[in-house]
């Protein structure tokens, strides 16, 4: 059994946890839509996660949608102590599971309420604000708006911390300008290093910076030289892809999801792995050359 611990720690506002946490998106069924084909394996994964040494798990309630944020509850309430949960809001889902905006103060205030009674909670420990300008990837635009309405919400007392999702650096600057924020959620793995600059800039603001697609999402990360340095350290090329992640800043938490306890183990393994120097200025090269 891998030591989850060995990934090390960082704060979420004022909780420290794991770096290496789990991501419940993938429990929903399909397309993020709809219940899991084995709902058991569902609730499976998820005390398993916490068995482990996860304390941090990222939801939504638009995943499903209600589904994770149900199973997330049936599976693990009431919550140990230490567990940190993580949602957003932002997007809600159409009957042909389309992803849709849902960002007037209106519609973030009903989404708050719906996480905070589908997870069985009197107060979100820290809830992303999830931009949808441009759905696929960070695009400009003021979120004062919305960021003030979850602040608001934050004041209430129903909200302990704040975060944004799919931001700009100057979306982020916008946002501490209204409430601290303690995470940035962006698209970011070996691949796909928009955020280099970024990650870096909130480091220095011990500010966490939790990558979403970790392993590549719904196009798992392919490269003959990340499988060929895999098969040097007798490791799978995703878990090489997380402890090269975890290795790349202190401030990154990684919340690696699947409905797969087998993957889930695997995934977990990560912590254990320590990657060379040389190793990793080989792994550098695969984003460089796609970058």
């Amino acid at each position: 059994m891998s030591n989850v611990k060995k990934s090390g720690t960082f704060s979420l506002g004022d909780r420290k946890v794991t770096r290496l946490g789990y991501g419940a998106m993938q429990l929903a069924g399909p397309g993020v839509f709809g219940p899991p084909k084995d709902r058991d394996a569902a609730l499976a994964v998820l005390r398993e996660a916490v068995a482990s040494g996860v304390d941090h798990i990222d939801t939504s309630d638009f995943y499903g949608p209600h589904i994770t944020n149900q199973l997330i509850r049936e599976a693990l309430h009431p919550y140990a102590q230490n567990l940190v949960i993580v949602t957003k809001v932002g997007a809600t889902r159409g009957a042909d599971a389309s992803w849709n905006a849902a960002q007037s103060p209106a519609e973030l205030t009903r989404a708050v309420h719906d996480n905070l009674r589908n997870l069985g909670l009197d107060v979100l420990d820290v809830v992303n604000l999830r931009i949808m300008g441009n759905v696929h990837e960070p695009s400009e635009g003021s979120i004062e708006e919305q960021f003030t309405a979850l602040a608001e919400l934050q004041r209430q007392g129903l909200i302990r911390h704040l975060g944004v999702s799919n931001a700009t650096s100057a979306q982020v600057a916008q946002a501490q300008g209204i409430a601290p924020v303690v995470c940035v959620q962006n698209h970011y793995n070996l691949v796909h290093r928009h955020d280099d600059a970024l990650i870096d800039e909130l480091g220095q603001k011990g500010i966490a910076y939790v990558p979403f697609f970790p392993l590549g999402g719904f196009t798992p990360l392919q490269s003959e030289t990340l499988s060929a340095v895999a098969q040097r350290l007798s490791a799978t090329p995703m878990q090489v892809a997380l402890a090269w992640l975890l290795a790349r800043a202190p401030n990154m938490l990684l919340i690696p999801g699947t409905s797969s306890t087998k993957h889930l183990k695997e995934n977990l393994a990560a912590a254990d792995l320590v990657l060379a120097d040389d190793v990793r200025a080989e792994l550098e090269a695969i984003g460089q050359k796609r970058g």
